[in-house]
């Protein structure tokens, strides 16, 4: 099963901390995020990643150029303008190949068991479902949430108790198939997809954060501390 980390954006609600430093090389435990990503995925048996590039994509090459493990594929596909979630996806599928891949964002933080993964996109495989998604409980930024889950694990646009989208699903290409190439979030396309009840879902209580803000990478770093 193959990987994609979604890496292009800029931070901008980091402020001075990316000025000068794409935000998935933002260090934790002394550590880049893509890094742990990498090292995470590597260690759950995952052999091929996708990496996408904008924002200073050449100190993400750079970073590539000197990490490696044999265990691993690493692709770079560097966009020649932001494509954003859902753009950017649709940009690497010639790499992603035919078959349902793993989709984290870069700046998330979890300790979810990718090893997992695998097996359940074996069931995935064979549904209909053209998309999983990881939900989480709604942290202070996202209250309203983002999507309903059912107990048969179907989610939906609309509930009483909406969860947040935890920015790790697995994707098939199918998804994109009514898309065009350019610039698009990936929500739209889930929310139709939705519509039609092909996409599935869980709820994962473990330890999960958006790493989108100052506070919330030292909150991080100081969970690792402690």
């Amino acid at each position: 099963m193959k990987a994609m980390v979604l890496a292009a954006g800029r931070g901008e609600r980091m402020g001075e901390l990316t000025r000068n430093c794409p935000k998935p090389l933002l260090k934790i435990a002394r550590k880049p995020l893509l890094q742990h990503h990498l090292e995470r995925l590597v260690a759950a048996g995952f052999d091929d990643v996708v990496v996408n590039a904008f924002y200073r994509a050449e100190d993400i090459e750079d970073f590539l150029r000197g990490w490696h493990d044999d265990r691993m594929q690493v692709h770079l596909v560097t966009e020649p303008e932001l494509l954003e979630t859902g753009g950017g996806i649709y940009n690497a599928l010639t790499l992603l190949g035919e078959q349902p891949f793993l989709a984290i964002n870069g700046d998330v933080w979890t300790d979810y068991p990718l090893a997992s993964i695998v097996q359940k996109s074996r069931e995935f495989a064979s549904t209909n479902d053209l998309a999983r998604l990881i939900l989480v409980g709604n942290p202070d930024h996202n209250t309203g949430g983002d999507f309903a889950l059912t107990a048969e694990g179907r989610v939906q646009n609309q509930g009483a108790d909406l969860l947040t989208f935890s920015g790790l699903s697995v994707l098939a290409p199918a998804l994109f198939r009514d898309c065009a190439p350019g610039r698009f979030p990936l929500g739209p396309v889930l929310r139709q997809a939705i519509e039609r009840d092909q996409v599935s879902g869980e709820f994962y209580a473990g330890y999960w954060v958006d790493v989108g803000t100052p506070e919330r990478l030292q909150r991080v770093e100081q969970n690792l501390k402690e």
